[in-house]
């Protein structure tokens, strides 16, 4: 994403609150997680309490992590231990960082570095008990930037998208029936996005495709020309119970895109 211009104003405009202070939390502590990290995710789950959304950090590299220790000590800085592992505290800001080998480190608030590691050893539910996204991850974790929705997530996803068409009678059938959602972007040659929303049947993804094709429709009537070829390098289809929706464009125009009301909609 840093070699593309285009992808690092997407980022500017979309990240949420939640990884933006993450993100503020990495640098104020000195870990060099941009340079270092090969692999860099993060997850937002429910907490065990049912009383919101929290957001954890992964990263996998080769961090310097002699001289983060050395620094932590340097700075008085004193761990708290969840069992074996030492949480260390990244500033004022209420964030918290373990290093679970030399390789691999989690971070976030306190509470969701805590949930994180009850879940990796076996305290809490984790990921790899919810087969349908694990199925999903397969597809989507060779790619540059790739997310994944479970159902909940995907019908506040789909709701959103689809605006006014969501509080049609089909909708209602239709959400029900939506089992997980993916996407993957490329910035390589210009800007790629593929997204699929798996259904539970075949007629309930052409449902949805046909909904989508429909709100597809009366944006370009109200949308300014840029807008209008954008949906025109947009295609809506179904395939085999999974609803797919695949865009590509030059990384000027996408760039054009990113201040549009249609945008400004999608991503809210």
């Amino acid at each position: 994403m840093q070699n593309s211009p285009a992808a690092m104003d997407l980022k500017d405009r979309v990240l949420p609150p939640e990884l933006k202070r993450l993100e503020t939390a990495l640098k104020s502590s000195g870990l060099k997680v941009d340079q270092d990290a090969d692999v860099l995710a993060f997850a937002a789950f429910r907490d065990s309490k049912g009383e919101g959304t929290r957001i954890v950090g992964i990263a996998q590299g080769q961090f310097h992590t002699r001289e983060v220790m050395a620094n932590f000590t340097k700075n008085k800085i004193k761990p708290t231990m969840i069992r074996n592992n030492s949480v260390y505290p990244m500033g004022s800001n209420g964030m918290s960082v373990v290093f679970l080998n030399q390789s691999t480190m989690v971070f976030g608030d306190k509470d969701a570095v805590k949930e994180a590691m009850d879940a990796r050893d076996g305290i809490a539910p984790n990921f790899l008990s919810n087969g349908d996204m694990v199925n999903e991850m397969n597809v989507v974790d060779t790619k540059a930037v790739w997310s994944l929705l479970d159902a909940k997530g995907t019908q506040t996803m789909m709701k959103s998208v689809l605006g006014d068409a969501s509080q049609l009678a089909d909708y209602d059938t239709v959400k029900n029936r939506m089992k997980s959602s993916r996407y993957t972007m490329d910035f390589q040659n210009g800007v790629k996005f593929d997204m699929a929303v798996v259904m539970s049947d075949t007629i309930t993804a052409a449902t949805a495709a046909t909904l989508m094709k429909g709100v597809s429709i009366l944006k370009k009537n109200s949308g300014t020309p840029l807008e209008k070829s954008a949906l025109d390098q947009t295609t809506i289809d179904s395939n085999a119970g999974t609803l797919t929706v695949d865009y590509s464009s030059s990384d000027s125009q996408f760039a054009s895109l990113l201040t549009s009301p249609l945008f400004q909609s999608v991503v809210k």
